[in-house]
């Protein structure tokens, strides 16, 4: 397939609306050289040949992203077959794929105010430790202090408020602060 302009790509793509599940599963064979996964809505074609489309024009993913996207993928169907197995993961090291762990590097030092105590919270390789006893998310962390179900980036303010809004943070009068230690 030559190289589409954007124009194409938006035409082609604006068509696929036009199409029904048996042409778009034709479209699909001709752009992934391969048949459609059984039982795929027409939405979900449509979807998957705008993505084609677009990437055939403007790039794809790079070899970077592929890569970490097939990891995360095992890991998880890794982690489905110990839950149906009925095998105990609690004692394994966190997965590659927690969020947490891939943005904070061990010797990270979270701080958060929560009614009127400093809670610290270190990052290491196992997960989080918080009073003495580690946790394999942000987020059980933040159960653990507050005693409600929290987002852990959210509760340690790592992920920005929505625009418009202020910070859980903010709200409460409470600060949260991140140190690093060598």
């Amino acid at each position: 397939m030559k190289r589409l302009s954007t124009e194409q790509v938006e035409r082609e793509i604006a068509a696929l609306d036009t199409l029904d599940t048996k042409t778009l599963q034709v479209r699909w064979l001709e752009l992934y050289r391969r048949e459609p996964p059984p039982r795929i809505r027409a939405g979900l074609l449509r979807l998957g040949i705008g993505y084609r489309l677009q990437e055939k024009a403007h790039g794809g993913l790079k070899p970077q992203a592929v890569r970490l996207l097939r990891k995360l993928a095992a890991e998880l169907r890794t982690e489905r077959v110990l839950k149906r197995s009925g095998s105990d993961a609690s004692d394994a090291a966190p997965p590659h794929w927690a969020a947490e762990g891939r943005l904070l590097s061990p010797g990270t030092q979270l701080m958060r105010e929560w009614n009127g105590v400093t809670e610290v919270v270190d990052v290491v390789a196992e997960g989080f430790v918080w009073r003495g006893r580690t946790y394999r998310t942000l987020s059980a962390v933040a159960v653990a202090i507050t005693g409600t179900k929290w987002s852990g980036p959210k509760f340690f303010g790592l992920v920005p408020p929505a625009p418009g809004r202020r910070s859980d943070a903010h709200q409460r009068g409470s600060e949260t602060t991140m140190e690093v230690s060598s």
